[in-house]
C-alpha cells in the first residue's frame, strides 16, 4: 500500500472515530449514562491514536507505545460494559428497574 493511500484511510478512519465519539456524546448529553460518557471518551482516544500514527515520522502499527493507547480505549469500554451490567444487577435487586418497552 503506497504511503498517501495509508495516510487518506488513517485519516478516514480517525474521523469516523471522532464522528462515533461526537455521537456518544450527544447520547451521553441527552441520558447522563456514564456508559455513553465511557464510549465516547473511547473513541476520542482512538481517533487520537490514528492521527498519531499517520503523524510520526515512521508510522509503525507494531509500536508499544500505540498499543498502550489503544488499550486505554478499549479499557474504557470494558469498564463502560462492567459500570452497566453492575448497575442493572443492582436494580434488579432493589427491585427499582423500570420496565422495558415491550412490558410496557
Amino acid at each position: 500500500m503506497t504511503h498517501a493511500w495509508s495516510l487518506l484511510m488513517l485519516g478516514a478512519i480517525a474521523m469516523g472515530c471522532f464522528v462515533a465519539g461526537l455521537l456518544f456524546l450527544r447520547f451521553w448529553r441527552d441520558s447522563r449514562d456514564r456508559f455513553f460518557l465511557l464510549f465516547a471518551l473511547s473513541f476520542f482516544v482512538e481517533a487520537f491514536s490514528r492521527v498519531l500514527l499517520a503523524t510520526s515520522a515512521r508510522p509503525n502499527e507494531g509500536s508499544p507505545w500505540l498499543y498502550g493507547i489503544r488499550l486505554v480505549a478499549y479499557l474504557l469500554i470494558l469498564w463502560a460494559i462492567y459500570e452497566k451490567n453492575r448497575r442493572g444487577a443492582k436494580a434488579d435487586a432493589t427491585g427499582r428497574r423500570e420496565p422495558s418497552s415491550v412490558e410496557r
